[in-house]
């Protein structure tokens, strides 16, 4: 089973600029940096990499998610990051309804952060990272042409699953990762912000080898074109490069510690 994102790879304009607000504002640890690629520590199972290029940029959506009880301790660094918070068109920075509590925040590239808390996620299972108190990363968003179609294709191929099913929007879950799957020409709350679909690698994780060696027979067998080694799968899906690896260090209990439905 895929049980969390293991990394994602965006582009930027400036390499300068992304440390400075990662490393400098948000306080990610850099863990490897060259001419044209960056790279932060989320936590010790995940990274955020950002690769330079020349050419206009599509805001991406992803989410990290906090402790319920530190949520307003992430917000407050947030703020004293002088970074741009997003507000509701009612004027208000966090939405807080049923045991969940959310705040938007944007980068220099105008990417759509997340920082994201539920009442019912236990504590004591992972420990919070960066001065966010990050446990995990949550959410990457994919916008798609038909969202039915890109939710059964990875329900049906990667054995990912849904608590419900939306024609506009879903959750695609493997473990903590959540695939957002929106309609192209559904914005993003709360800014009203028009989702493009963006230039990004997501990586999941199993800590199942022969997990991932099932998806390989299958991907085989329905001639999915891939790319394949002893731990790792890469294969493109709806302009989407994806990629699933074993990572031992992720225990596949985690999910169930966590309390996760």
């Amino acid at each position: 089973m895929i049980t969390h994102f293991s990394g994602l790879k965006l582009q930027t304009l400036s390499i300068q600029g992304v440390r400075q607000v990662y490393a400098e504002r948000l306080g990610f640890p850099i863990i490897a940096q060259t001419g044209q690629d960056i790279t932060f520590a989320i936590t010790p199972h995940a990274s955020l990499t950002f690769k330079e290029v020349h050419e206009p940029l599509a805001p991406v959506h992803f989410a990290f998610q906090v402790p319920y009880e530190q949520f307003h301790e992430s917000v407050k660094w947030l703020k004293q990051s002088g970074l741009f918070i997003a507000a509701w068109p009612d004027g208000r920075e966090i939405d807080d309804e049923n045991g969940r509590l959310n705040l938007y925040f944007r980068d220099g590239d105008g990417n759509l952060l997340e920082i994201i808390a539920h009442e019912y996620v236990a504590d004591g299972v992972l420990v919070p990272h960066t001065p966010l108190n990050i446990l995990y990363l949550r959410e990457v968003g994919c916008p798609v042409a038909s969202v039915p179609v890109f939710r059964n294709w990875l329900r049906s191929h990667l054995q990912l699953k849904t608590l419900r099913d939306g024609d506009f929007f879903n959750f695609v879950i493997g473990g903590t990762a959540h695939v957002v799957a929106n309609w192209h020409h559904r914005r993003w709350l709360p800014i009203d912000m028009k989702a493009v679909p963006p230039k990004i690698e997501i990586a999941f994780g199993t800590p199942s080898l022969s997990f991932l060696h099932e998806l390989q027979e299958r991907f085989y067998l329905h001639s999915i074109p891939f790319h394949a080694s002893d731990d790792s799968l890469s294969f493109h899906h709806e302009g989407y490069s994806f990629s699933i690896h074993h990572t031992p260090g992720f225990a596949a209990d985690i999910p169930l510690r966590l309390q996760l439905p």
